[in-house]
């Protein structure tokens, strides 16, 4: 066991125009990919869900193998957090509900790779070049929206939990990392409810009105990184202690 996790987390090639281009053709890969597992298309067509699975698994090895140890890492536990997340935001709590009583494979890949596209490009050399100029912009860009689908859209889920995202935002010195993710996190939250993959439920725990999608989901993500954040810090503490 020891073996193979050093081979997918020592020998490590890193390729960053390799990775960068997937980080940007995930928008692609994502129309398509939730396309063919649209409602539409499983009504004319053909249920093809084992094909967006096994698509969203290679994708994510794809990226995974471009990848530095620290994504690597990163993209690894978010695969297995991200599951317990949905079997307690979707099963448990009911926010949304998928077009079949079962969690898709590809659910918790996906978010790996949604996760891993946003930290690509929060660390391209023009993200971290204008560090300041994008905080303002998507600080500007982010209030606007939570307010936007909050007046016009009834949206109090996006009002509430997009106040607690600048609440974490502040805590963590506005990196443009969570601005980052939670761009991504809102296209595929876009396409997803669009293809009718997944709904959210009118009311959150039956009390807070949101649209479908609230943009406020975006600080679950957030929330999300804090955790696998500190998974990862005791990932490595674990293994300083072993080779010592």
């Amino acid at each position: 066991m020891n073996k193979i996790i050093s081979i997918f987390f020592s020998k490590v090639n890193p390729q960053p125009k390799a990775q960068l281009f997937l980080a940007f053709f995930f928008t692609a890969f994502t129309v398509v990919a939730l396309g063919i597992d649209s409602v539409f298309f499983t009504k004319h067509y053909f249920d093809a869900r084992t094909m967006v699975n096994i698509a969203a698994i290679i994708y994510f090895s794809l990226l995974f193998f471009t990848a530095d140890v620290t994504l690597r890492k990163l993209m690894v536990v978010m695969v297995f957090l991200s599951y317990i997340g949905e079997l307690i935001f979707c099963k448990l709590l009911g926010m949304y509900e998928y077009r079949t009583p079962l969690i898709p494979l590809y659910v918790p890949f996906g978010h790996a790779i949604v996760y891993a596209s946003g930290y690509i490009f929060a660390h391209t050399a023009w993200v971290i070049n204008h560090e300041k100029q994008f905080q303002r912009f998507f600080a500007v860009f982010y209030i606007v929206l939570f307010l936007a689908v909050g007046i016009f859209l009834n949206d109090v889920f996006s009002l509430f939990f997009g106040s607690l995202f600048f609440v974490l935002l502040k805590r963590k010195h506005w990196q443009n990392l969570y601005y980052c993710i939670a761009l991504c996190v809102i296209f595929i939250e876009l396409v997803g409810t669009y293809f009718q993959c997944w709904t959210w439920v009118p009311k959150t725990y039956g009390i807070i009105p949101a649209a479908n999608p609230p943009m406020g989901a975006v600080f679950f993500y957030a929330g999300g990184d804090v955790l696998l954040v500190k998974i990862i810090s005791v990932w490595d503490q674990r293994k300083i202690k072993t080779i010592a």
